[in-house]
């Protein structure tokens, strides 16, 4: 009987059928990467606001006052006397109008006290936003003591993320790709259009949560399946859904300038997802999957699909395709370090994708871009990504995986090592040697994704990759910590920490296998046989 990858030969291993379902999957990046960097707009800064002294709403409707009228009457006192440091944003007069207040001097009424020595309380609830609706700070007044709330919803974000990671890859694992695939994107658009329309914080909160796990379902199943229907030589199309990725951090902005509303942009960025539920009668199951759980006739009957679809012929006698001899069972954690090189593949690409995530967060936050326009200023910072995907490209495929890998750790250490000790004087040098460590740590991260699908067997493959990259969900919460803790003691003590990490990943991944050219390993037993 022949192997897979011997039928997938002769059917074409990346022939039209094979381009067809990877330009469709690549669609996924552009809105997982949506979800990902949405909140830089959804948790835009409103503007002009501040806090509303009690019983001045009802003023205002006696009176007649406009916005800005009752902001002069309410904020323009603070600026008197003992209160000049206060803007009114975080604090407020303590006083309360009532019908027996002035409409042209409401102040007039409040004790003994000058306008200047009117004493201050500071301000839990009742403020005011010029623009009202513009993103979720002002919808849920996350603003002064509540201004961590925002940082909240991102974290919350990630723990989705790495719930996904655990639980859609065991499921992906177990019951199809395509399958989770799917129930992954309809979970996404759902939970989008909720998050839309929340009541309150705490329903935005358990939703924007249950989008991130559906969102991590539905870009680790892409990325999986993509490399699974392709041959052994064409596997860097996994980098190409990257490029996907990095063009949706692109059109972001485009969107979120477009659309003035956090609502009407959350729904902008969660819709697509639906669109993607046609894929059940384009995208085929995975057929290696199909025949890791004894289903060799279904996996058959797709690979006479694809080789139709390019244009082959399948020779009679595959009348079965052979089946790794591994009992499948579901896959746990202890499946991937009961063996030696299991083991070491697993604590390697643990590290990598934590290290990868916590250095290309923390330089993109202390990096920053130049300029006051966000939306420009983000189209610039993803813009500066796709070279390292070309880069990547020209290669991996001419001088393998590991030296790549290790080579782009390790001039990003370097890099932010010389950025620590650089003068202040020359910003110009400082910020290109950055930029340099962002382009190596940003072609690390896009290899890890290639190289976890490229270590794992089919039976453990989206168990493992979703496992290992939970560890990058775990860098991204911990990355603004690490940085602004450590730069208070120090400016430059965060770059030093990740110049080590960086360097000691290098040095670790090069204990890898090459997979260069070599098939996708079907059991735990073809993957100790790596050399």
């Amino acid at each position: 009987m022949p192997s897979f990858d011997e039928v997938l030969k002769e059917a074409g291993e990346f022939g039209r059928f094979q381009k067809r379902v990877f330009f469709l999957l690549c669609q996924t990046g552009i809105t997982f990467s949506f979800l990902f960097a949405s909140v830089v707009f959804l948790g835009q800064a409103p503007g002009s606001y501040w806090c509303r002294i009690p019983g001045a709403a009802e003023m205002s409707e006696r009176c007649g006052w406009t916005l800005e009228e009752e902001r002069n009457f309410t904020v323009l006192p603070l600026h008197l006397g003992n209160v000049s440091s206060s803007s009114g944003e975080c604090e407020r007069l303590d006083v309360a109008w009532d019908a027996s207040s002035s409409c042209a001097s409401p102040l007039a009424h409040s004790g003994n006290h000058s306008a200047g020595s009117l004493p201050l309380t500071a301000c839990h609830d009742n403020w005011v936003f010029k623009q009202p609706h513009s993103s979720i700070v002002s919808e849920y007044n996350l603003v002064c003591g509540n201004a961590w709330m925002l940082d909240l919803s991102q974290a919350i974000l990630n723990l989705g993320f790495l719930t996904g990671a655990f639980t859609l890859g065991y499921a992906a694992d177990r019951y199809g790709r395509i399958l989770i695939y799917l129930l992954s994107c309809l979970g996404v658009g759902i939970c989008g259009i909720i998050v839309a329309f929340s009541p309150n914080f705490t329903v935005f909160l358990i939703f924007r949560f249950l989008q991130g796990v559906f969102g991590k379902g539905t870009w680790m199943t892409c990325y999986v399946i993509v490399t699974e229907i392709v041959g052994s030589d064409q596997r860097i199309v996994g980098i190409v859904i990257q490029i996907f990725f990095t063009l949706g951090i692109m059109i972001l902005p485009g969107i979120a300038y477009l659309v003035p509303t956090w609502q009407g942009l959350q729904l902008a960025i969660s819709l697509p997802n639906f669109l993607f539920l046609f894929y059940y009668w384009v995208v085929p199951e995975s057929p290696r999957w199909l025949l890791t759980r004894k289903k060799g006739e279904k996996a058959l009957q797709i690979m006479h699909s694809i080789a139709k679809h390019n244009g082959k012929y399948l020779s009679p006698h595959y009348s079965e395709i052979t089946i790794s001899n591994e009992e499948v069972s579901n896959p746990s954690f202890f499946d991937l370090v009961r063996t030696p090189q299991m083991r070491r593949n697993t604590v390697i690409l643990m590290y990598a994708w934590f290290t990868s995530a916590l250095i290309y967060q923390g330089l993109v936050m202390r990096l920053g871009i130049v300029g006051g326009n966000l939306y420009l200023d983000f189209f610039i910072s993803g813009a500066v990504e796709l070279p390292a995907a070309l880069l990547i490209l020209v290669t991996i495929d001419r001088i393998g995986r590991r030296l790549p890998f290790a080579i782009s750790n390790i001039v990003a250490g370097i890099a932010c090592l010389i950025t620590a000790f650089l003068p202040e004087d020359i910003p110009w040098l400082k910020t290109t040697v950055a930029t340099l460590g962002r382009l190596g740590i940003t072609m690390a991260f896009e290899i890890v994704y290639l190289v976890n699908t490229e270590l794992y067997p089919t039976t453990l493959r989206n168990f493992g990759v979703s496992l290992c990259s939970s560890f990058c969900d775990l860098g991204g919460i911990i990355a603004p910590f690490l940085l602004f803790r450590l730069a208070a003691v120090w400016l430059e003590l965060p770059l030093i920490i990740f110049s080590i990490l960086a360097v000691v990943c290098g040095i670790l991944v090069l204990l890898l296998p090459e997979t260069k050219g070599i098939s996708l390993p079907e059991s735990v037993e073809d993957v100790e046989q790596f050399s």
